[in-house]
């Protein structure tokens, strides 16, 4: 079996975009695999008290620039400035979590930012919630009922539970050897720790 990392993202994170739409190509010119980890940022953000963007005009301008750069640099699709923040975040990540557990979380996860990106439609909303999970073949009412239990939720605190007690604080993080590596640009760092890390031993 490949050896893996740790994605650890959410839905709804901005610089998650350029990791979730490059990993598969990362991971095949690497050798390797990763495992997606969807968690609740905001939930971490809130009890750390750190709102990085939203109400920071200054920096939120220049969150996207650098978006939109970094997203010609790997040849990603940019549309513009897409809806932000995301209105139900905690919803299309416990719906990730749940994919994670049936094997569908990557398709899933592309076809929220596609829709967010590329279309500049918050897919945490009504059509887009839907018409994501219809993209990918996954019936809409079946998936959005069991993101909504209670079961659901407690599974979701626990992976940010999890994340936390990890020193995970943002989206995306990745996590091999111990090691936290936080940021689209860290991905390429992670990948030579894990490397090294799994030739020493």
């Amino acid at each position: 079996m490949p050896s893996q990392i740790d994605f650890w993202f959410s839905i709804g994170s901005t610089y998650s975009y350029l990791s979730v739409m490059r990993i598969d190509k990362v991971a095949q010119l690497a050798g390797l695999t990763f495992r997606w980890r969807p968690f609740d940022v905001r939930a971490i953000m809130v009890e750390m008290n750190n709102i990085p963007f939203h109400t920071k005009p200054a920096k939120l301008r220049y969150m996207w620039r650098d978006v939109e750069r970094r997203a010609a640099f790997y040849g990603l699709p940019w549309s513009g400035v897409p809806p932000y923040p995301i209105k139900h975040l905690s919803l299309v990540n416990r719906i990730a979590l749940s994919a994670a557990d049936a094997g569908w979380c990557a398709h899933y996860v592309k076809a929220a930012y596609r829709s967010w990106f590329v279309n500049g439609q918050d897919p945490s909303v009504e059509p887009s919630l839907s018409d994501n999970l219809r993209a990918i073949g996954q019936n809409p009412d079946e998936v959005i009922a069991r993101a909504t239990s209670d079961q659901a939720k407690d599974a979701l605190e626990t992976a940010t539970s999890a994340a936390s007690a990890l020193g995970i604080f943002g989206s995306p993080t990745f996590v091999t050897n111990g090691e936290i590596f936080w940021g689209d640009d860290r991905l390429e760092d992670a990948i030579q720790l894990h490397q090294a890390g799994t030739a020493a031993s």
